[in-house]
C-alpha cells in the first residue's frame, strides 16, 4: 500500500543497500554509471528528469537504463521546487514528466515511485500517492552539488551508505564525474565486503 511518508528502507536483511540516483539522464556521467552497474550486476533507482530526457542524447540513456533493469522515479519537468504547488498542480506536473517518459520508454515501463525535486516536499507526496506513485524519501545525501572533490565525496559516500536504507547520488544536473567515482570506488569496496546492493523496500502494509 502506498504512504504518504517518504520511503527510506532498502530491501532485504544484512548488508543491503538501495542506490538511487538523481537528475538525469547526463551523456557521459549517465553513461559511465550505468557501465558501473551492468559490470557489477546491480540495479538501481533513477530519479529523472524531463528536461533532461529531452535534451541530446537523454532518451537513449534512458531507454538504455530500462533495458537494463533499472527503475525509474518521477522526479518533475525540471529543477524547480515543487514545495509550494497545490496538490492539483503538482498531480499536473507530475503527468507531464510521465507523460516524456512514456514517449520515450512506452506506456508499459512502469515509474513506481516520485522524489521531490531539492526535497522540497510541499504537498507532493499527497499528489504522488493520488498518482500511483510512492514518495522517495531524500536521506543519506552526500552534498554532491556543492562540490565534485572525488576525495571528499569518497569519504562523505563511505559514511552516508547505510545498512538497510537508501543513498542518494546526482548523475544529473551538472558535472558529476566525482560523484560517479566515488560511487565506484565505495560500491566496490562494500561488495568486497559482502554487502549487496538491491531496490527499495516496499512500502508497509498498515
Amino acid at each position: 500500500m502506498l504512504s504518504t511518508t517518504p520511503l527510506a528502507a532498502a530491501e532485504g536483511e544484512g548488508d543491503v543497500c538501495a542506490l538511487t540516483f538523481d537528475d538525469g539522464p547526463n551523456g557521459a556521467d549517465t553513461a559511465a554509471l550505468l557501465d558501473l552497474l551492468a559490470e557489477h550486476g546491480i540495479r538501481a533507482v533513477f530519479a529523472v528528469i524531463g528536461a533532461q530526457i529531452l535534451a541530446p542524447g537523454g532518451a537513449e540513456l534512458l531507454r538504455r537504463a530500462v533495458r537494463e533493469g533499472h527503475v525509474l522515479c518521477n522526479h518533475s519537468t525540471d529543477f524547480d521546487d515543487m514545495g509550494a504547488l497545490t496538490v492539483d498542480e503538482a498531480r499536473e506536473r507530475m503527468r507531464a514528466n510521465a507523460a516524456i517518459i512514456a514517449r520515450v520508454v512506452g506506456p508499459d515501463v512502469p515509474v513506481p515511485y516520485f522524489r521531490a525535486p531539492n526535497g522540497s516536499w510541499g504537498r507532493t507526496p499527497d499528489a504522488a500517492v493520488a498518482e500511483g506513485m510512492q514518495p522517495l524519501a531524500v536521506v543519506n545525501t552526500i552534498g554532491d552539488w556543492m562540490t565534485q572533490d572525488e576525495a571528499v565525496l569518497t569519504e562523505r559516500l563511505r559514511a552516508a551508505m547505510r545498512s538497510g536504507e537508501l543513498v542518494l547520488v546526482h548523475d544529473g544536473g551538472g558535472d558529476r564525474r566525482g560523484s560517479i567515482a566515488a560511487v565506484r570506488t565505495v560500491v566496490e569496496e562494500r561488495l568486497a565486503a559482502g554487502w549487496r546492493f538491491v531496490l527499495p523496500a516496499r512500502p508497509a502494509r498498515p
